[in-house]
């Protein structure tokens, strides 16, 4: 890990000393295996998963982000433990004017990319996105490799919503989409697969018993098709049948099944995977706020009747740790200090909202002048946006604030529907350290509620040009919720600043906190900061 730790911490998977000096000696050209995995196997907010085997042999998870740009973030990894991030399937979420946050007013909080899916297509050599945005209309995104170019190539219109769809690519080639809520329709494709040619509902929301159904997820295994799907709140279900247009048969996969982590909500959405050896796998994820929604791993069996049993943990629910299921391949560390060498930012940053790419600059440090005057952080362009990560999320950042105009307000936040900052206040001549506590927006309307208040501040020193913020949270499920904001002068001694902010642990904005680097103007634009470096730990 760079950077300093928590003494409360703890790796993401921890290995024996002689497996570590045996791959670092092999250059993990033989992966070391670890006996057992813990879960989150991502402790970050990467939710609605869908998880595919590439033509590399790697594994595939495409995520939701909702307003973050760019959308639907795409992780890697070889033996579905250890991930990485690599790219992004929506370069710009193209979606409509709210996404560009004008100075009208319009926003799309809540909007953007939601359960969505993605597949390799062999015939063409294309990978394929297809998730629909705002309850309204279908877009397919492709790319000759999953890190990009990204194009969109097809927006279906008239009120299509593939709602929470699952893509099938059938051993003949043709590619099936299933969706909806409630009602489950199955959607076959043209052969570009850009446009449906047949739609037929396949089963109701009754026919399962329940008052509700998403979440939907696709496959053929052993010449049979399979839609796996939930009822929201904690009950996964699985479907059978001989045709993709039914009919199916049902089963409960898992039912409120406890939790991985203290305070953390039933699993009951996601994928399920096969390894090379034939063993089969669901990734789901358990809501754990104000930490988000993680990602985690249990194995699956298969009955005499062909339906999947989970396999429970130790906990008689979903396991703490399993046995790995594949040979350890680690991937680099989720906790790394960046100083954004350039010209582009690591896929791990995204921005609230669609950036204004005039108004910053990637180059040994991100350069951000302020793109909108406004007084509300919630309307401002160009802040930029990491995860935090594990239980004890902290994060410190460097800034430049030299060049600061007379208005502007810059800072480092812990960024959310309801929001806290420490930052920098210039008026005039006067630089003022302040933290600023709850700012609001309604979690359901994103309509604001709160501007919040100064709770402390005071003047810099005249000749300050540069500061570094810190803040350390408890972002458990089951813990103190605490967020401590701090600054430091020359980057080794740090000072508490401002009063203990509680983070907020709603689930209907669905994202978690993360920390928002910011600077926008309240009087006119012009004035920049240059963020050094950023450390996450």
């Amino acid at each position: 890990m760079v950077g300093f730790s928590h003494p409360n911490m703890k790796p993401q998977s921890v290995l024996p000393l002689a497996c570590v000096l045996r791959c670092a000696a092999a250059a993990a050209v033989h992966p070391c295996r670890a006996d057992s995995f813990t879960n989150p196997v991502v402790y970050e907010d990467y939710p609605d998963n869908d998880v595919s085997l590439g033509p590399d042999g790697a594994y595939y998870l495409s995520a939701s982000n909702f307003h973050y740009s760019p959308g639907a973030p795409i992780l890697r990894s070889q033996d579905l433990v250890n991930w990485e991030a690599i790219g992004h399937s929506v370069p710009r979420l193209d979606f409509g004017g709210g996404y560009d946050l004008p100075p009208s007013g319009e926003r799309a909080y809540r909007g953007g990319t939601w359960a969505s899916t993605m597949r390799y297509r062999e015939s063409n050599g294309l990978w394929y996105w297809i998730g629909c945005t705002n309850f309204w209309n279908t877009w397919v995104f492709t790319a000759p490799d999953v890190t990009g170019p990204w194009e969109k190539v097809s927006q279906m219109e008239g009120g299509l919503c593939f709602y929470d769809n699952g893509l099938l690519i059938d051993d003949d080639d043709t590619m099936y989409v299933v969706y909806g809520s409630g009602t489950v329709s199955v959607a076959q494709l043209d052969e570009q697969g850009l446009l449906p040619v047949r739609t037929e509902v396949v089963f109701t929301a009754d026919d399962a018993n329940v008052d509700s159904i998403e979440g939907n997820r696709m496959y053929k295994i052993n010449g049979l098709y399979y839609v796996l799907n939930d009822r929201p709140g904690g009950t996964t279900i699985i479907w059978k049948s001989e045709s993709p247009f039914g009919p199916y048969e049902h089963k409960v996969l898992v039912e409120n099944v406890a939790a991985p982590v203290e305070g953390g909500g039933s699993p009951h959405q996601g994928s399920l995977i096969e390894t090379p050896e034939g063993d089969w796998y669901f990734m789901s994820f358990t809501w754990a706020y104000p930490a988000g929604r993680l990602p985690v791993l249990a194995p699956v069996t298969w009955g005499d009747d062909g339906f999947p049993v989970f396999v429970t943990g130790d906990n008689g629910g979903w396991g703490a740790t399993y046995p790995m299921p594949l040979p350890e391949v680690p991937t680099p560390d989720w906790l790394r200090t960046y100083t954004f060498e350039g010209p582009d930012l690591e896929p791990t940053f995204e921005w609230n909202h669609n950036p204004d790419v005039s108004s910053y600059e990637v180059n040994n440090g991100v350069t951000l002048t302020t793109a909108t005057v406004t007084e509300d952080i919630y309307s401002a362009r160009n802040t930029l946006t990491h995860r935090i990560h594990g239980e004890f999320p902290v994060g410190t950042v460097e800034i430049d604030f030299s060049n600061m105009h007379d208005g502007d307000r810059a800072g480092f936040a812990a960024f959310r529907d309801q929001s806290a900052y420490i930052g920098i206040h210039r008026d005039g001549d006067t630089y003022t350290l302040t933290a600023k506590h709850g700012m609001i927006m309604d979690e359901w309307s994103s309509e604001p509620v709160s501007p919040g208040s100064i709770v402390a501040e005071e003047a810099l020193p005249s000749d300050t040009t540069r500061i570094w913020f810190r803040q350390e949270m408890d972002a458990r499920a089951s813990g103190t919720r605490d967020c401590n904001f701090s600054y430091s002068l020359d980057g080794e001694t740090f000072e508490t600043f401002g009063p203990t902010y509680e983070l907020y642990d709603g689930w209907a904005w669905f994202i978690a906190y993360r920390f928002g680097i910011f600077n926008f103007a309240t009087k006119a634009m012009g004035g920049s900061i240059e963020v050094k470096s950023l450390v996450v730990a």
